[in-house]
């Protein structure tokens, strides 16, 4: 068959097609607009064809291509192939050349002006190409088919951001993930988050799943029940993403949650559910983190949801406004989703845990992308000395306090339950400083009071002592089996460097003054 008789069949082909087009979850959108744009369960999609440079014949085949992969497979997979297709049209128009075919050469200019880390591109382009041409629509020739046939297309590589540690992409290092954990807590305890971002936010780093998880829980996946001990017990049923992009309410995973986390949750539903008691008929069905106002294209079932590319937006808002520095680069940390999931994949294979274990907590079908997570384990945690510590303490802002004078000078003045000493570091029982907070903490003096608001560490403390045994400690727990522990205190050993650091330049300024 001729292309213009195969042009012909196709225009006949698509004219007997309904207006609109049903995606395999039942979304519609208008198939001969020049933006394609709806919303599938909790994810949005916009397809704009009207900057393609490409002939009518040509469109019109690219979309009955597209329109397949609309009612065969899910949006996400839908929007790459869209991706994967614009991005070698960029690529390969010049000029402003009009194209009207995709030939063996526009494929092997496509090949050559790919970067090592983008080479796969060309493996996605070539399965839509390939069902572009088993369709029987008009547009990729012959010769283009048997040449992607024959070559030897590298994929992905999996796992890359992940084995090299990242520092964009990649996991969060343990210093990192705390300072976010810190700064997140104190800003809520502060007034700075509202309960529903502090929750989102907490979940997306606790839990590690995907926003559009997040986007379909509704007020009933929030559950409280009696444990052995009497007390509550508190359960999210998370629904699972069966397939990238693809969210299923009919099958979910029960992650247990810590009791001071499960109460705000709930007292989150409770607020949530009074909210919805006069506009939905069922109140728990309402969702878990809802959107300020309905929106027309709403699939049913999923009204007032955000969607997944909204709550990623929140997260990365969030944690933005709170510019936590990364120890590693000296600036402001990446925030992504996706990079709190390979933090958590990152850190149970840390703990010892295998594959089968990481892919239940990250929710994974299978144990194929999990391995990358075990090969990522370090064999020894990096060493940190004095110097590398003094170094690091400023990025790392881990120590939060107010260093003073005396006592003198502290908010508890007078009140000698206040002073912090320890004869480890010490033997004269000399304070390291003095507790701030009114009311009881139950948190271990001295090492966690380094990294506390309400530390008050005292001038001429006996902070060197306190940095020197922690440096110790961490050199004889890497001597062992277990190099988890061995770094469980780097933040503090950072926050401590810091106070002596900054106690060093007081004194230091004082020097000058006296001589001048």
């Amino acid at each position: 068959m001729s292309n213009q008789a195969k042009n012909v069949a196709l225009q006949e082909s698509i004219g007997t097609l309904p207006q609109y087009v049903r995606t395999r979850n039942g979304a519609l959108f208008d198939h001969h607009a020049d933006r394609w744009a709806f919303r599938d369960s909790t994810k949005t999609l916009s397809l704009d064809f009207s900057k393609l440079n490409v002939s009518p014949a040509l469109l019109m085949s690219l979309k009955g291509t597209l329109i397949w992969y609309a009612e065969n497979k899910s949006s996400h997979h839908l929007k790459n192939m869209y991706e994967r297709f614009a991005h070698f049209l960029k690529t390969i128009c010049c000029n402003g050349r009009v194209v009207l075919e995709i030939s063996a050469n526009d494929l092997l200019n496509y090949r050559a002006s790919l970067q090592a880390d983008q080479r796969w591109y060309l493996g996605s382009l070539s399965g839509f190409l390939q069902k572009w041409h088993c369709l029987s629509l008009p547009g990729v020739t012959d010769d283009a088919i048997a040449l992607l046939k024959q070559l030897r297309i590298k994929g992905n590589t999996k796992g890359e951001a992940i084995l090299t540690m990242d520092s964009e992409n990649g996991p969060y290092t343990d210093i990192e993930f705390e300072s976010i954990y810190s700064a997140l807590d104190d800003s809520y305890e502060a007034g700075k988050v509202g309960l529903g971002d502090y929750l989102l936010v907490w979940l997306f780093m606790a839990l590690g799943q995907r926003p559009i998880q997040y986007a379909g829980l509704k007020l009933c996946d929030v559950v409280v029940g009696p444990g052995k001990d009497g007390a509550s017990v508190y359960t999210l049923r998370v629904p699972r993403a069966k397939q990238r992009g693809q969210l299923s309410r009919g099958d979910f995973k029960d992650r247990v949650l810590i009791p001071q986390i499960g109460e705000k949750l709930a007292q989150l539903r409770e607020q949530v559910r009074d909210d919805f008691k006069s506009i939905l008929p069922d109140p728990d069905l309402a969702p878990l983190f809802p959107a300020k106002r309905s929106r027309k294209n709403e699939p049913l079932g999923f009204e007032y949801h955000r969607t997944a590319e909204s709550l990623a937006s929140t997260l990365e808002g969030v944690l933005n406004r709170l510019s936590v520095i990364s120890e590693r680069t000296g600036s402001a940390i990446h925030i992504t989703a996706t990079r709190f999931r390979r933090t958590l994949g990152t850190r149970a294979a840390t703990e010892g845990h295998g594959e089968l274990v990481i892919a239940e907590l990250l929710d994974h079908t299978d144990t194929q992308n999990t391995g990358v997570y075990v090969q990522a384990v370090p064999a020894i945690v990096e060493r940190i000395d004095r110097a590398m510590a003094l170094h690091l303490a400023p990025l790392a802002q881990a120590f939060a306090g107010l260093i003073i004078e005396d006592e003198s000078q502290a908010s508890r003045a007078g009140d000698k339950s206040s002073r912090i000493c320890d004869p480890r570091y010490d033997a004269s029982m000399k304070p390291m400083g003095s507790c701030g907070k009114h009311g009881f903490c139950g948190l271990l003096a001295p090492i966690a009071c380094y990294t506390c608001r309400s530390f008050q560490p005292w001038l001429d403390g006996p902070h060197e002592a306190v940095l020197e045994h922690l440096i110790d400690e961490r050199e004889k727990l890497l001597g062992g089996s277990d190099v988890r522990i061995a770094s469980i205190n780097d933040r503090t050993i950072l926050a401590v460097a810091e106070v002596v650091r900054r106690c060093d330049e007081i004194r230091n300024g004082r020097e000058v003054v006296e001589d001048v």
